[in-house]
């Protein structure tokens, strides 16, 4: 019974003291989550474009004339 009386938070209030114990904890995160939230969105709105653009890409032009390779 004295378990139950002492949980008093939640799952975020535990996130939170784990991150604000310390401030090098507290600065590491925000570092890290900026760098990984950075990447996720630059993968998104790449692919996003990717997708968007398919035909569009100098890669899809077809070489013509004189620059065409031999077979």
């Amino acid at each position: 019974m004295d378990s139950a009386a002492r949980r008093t938070g939640g799952l975020f209030e535990g996130l939170y003291k784990v991150i604000m114990r310390r401030n090098s904890v507290y600065v590491t995160f925000i570092i890290a989550g900026a760098f990984v939230g950075e990447r996720v969105v630059d993968y998104g709105v790449h692919k996003l474009w990717e997708y968007n653009n398919v035909g569009k890409r100098f890669e899809d032009i077809p070489v013509l004339g004189q620059w065409k390779a031999e077979e």
